[in-house]
């Protein structure tokens, strides 16, 4: 069945993976740089990649610019959490490079690549720690911070610029609504100051009416404060109206990558990953 459970169908997971494949041939390295304007903050190239001696990811390209949105979609078990977690240093690389402003942190480990190379990842759910204050949370945002003096005044930061935690700073973050964990898992990462936020599912276990508000949050980040967004999202639909780029990976590989409203025109891709 298609990624966002709404698919008209009764495709199996192997049907659509199928099918999908015949979508595209794959994109060559330099049209995926033409999307990111030729320019890319944060790029793969030629990355193998995977989970102890598993391949999961088979030479792929990306790229992003700074302040681009990019959604990874795609059948079950294409490996778009494993970009994520290559990206952030959770997987084996066998080959190839993750850069960052052309420098190689392909190496680097996830401390390294949050504070050094300004790269944060935001996990799928249920990251927060619910007998912590919100306030405490956001604090452990920061502990790479050198100083604690950084962190707290990052957290106050990110206090003004949402009401909705700053109210609840002293609350445990147990008893937040599913749509404020999501916000405070959002500007826990928010506290080292990153370029690039990398994003695993942000309405998975959300009500339809806090997942407008978690795009929204993301929206506002991308465009008031440049950040640059790498998604992956099980609602397609929602992630391509998003997001500037859209990759299709299939097997491991990019079938397809337009901007996200040509890939939601893309009678193919909606059939398969849309719901019609």
């Amino acid at each position: 069945m298609a990624e966002n459970g709404n698919d008209n169908a009764v495709m199996s997971a192997d049907a659509v993976a199928r099918e999908a494949e015949a979508l595209g041939a794959g994109v060559p390295r330099e049209d995926v740089l033409k999307l990111a304007k030729g320019e890319p903050l944060l790029e793969l190239q030629g990355l193998h990649a995977g989970y102890g001696k598993m391949e999961i990811l088979h030479g792929l390209d990306l790229a992003v610019a700074k302040g681009q949105s990019l959604c990874l979609v795609g059948p079950n078990g294409a490996g778009k959490s494993t970009v994520l977690h290559s990206i952030f240093g959770f997987t084996q690389i066998f080959d190839g490079a993750v850069r960052m402003k052309g420098t190689d942190v392909t190496r680097m480990s996830p401390a390294q690549k949050l504070a050094k190379a300004g790269i944060a990842y935001i996990l799928q759910d249920n990251s927060v720690f619910p007998n912590m204050s919100v306030e405490e949370n956001l604090l452990m945002g920061g502990y790479l911070k050198p100083k604690s003096a950084e962190a707290r005044a990052a957290a106050e930061r990110i206090f003004e610029k949402y009401d909705r935690l700053a109210n609840r700073r002293k609350d445990r973050a147990g008893v937040l609504s599913g749509g404020e964990r999501r916000l405070l898992e959002i500007s826990r990462a928010l506290v080292m100051e990153p370029e690039v936020l990398l994003v695993d599912e942000p309405s998975i276990g959300l009500e339809p009416r806090y997942i407008d508000m978690v795009f929204e949050i993301l929206a506002d980040l991308q465009k008031s404060e440049g950040k640059t967004i790498l998604m992956v999202e099980q609602n397609a639909k929602k992630g391509l109206s998003f997001a500037d780029l859209g990759y299709v990976l299939v097997s491991g590989r990019v079938a397809l990558a337009g901007e996200g409203d040509a890939l939601l025109e893309n009678p193919e891709v909606g059939r398969l990953f849309l719901g019609g």
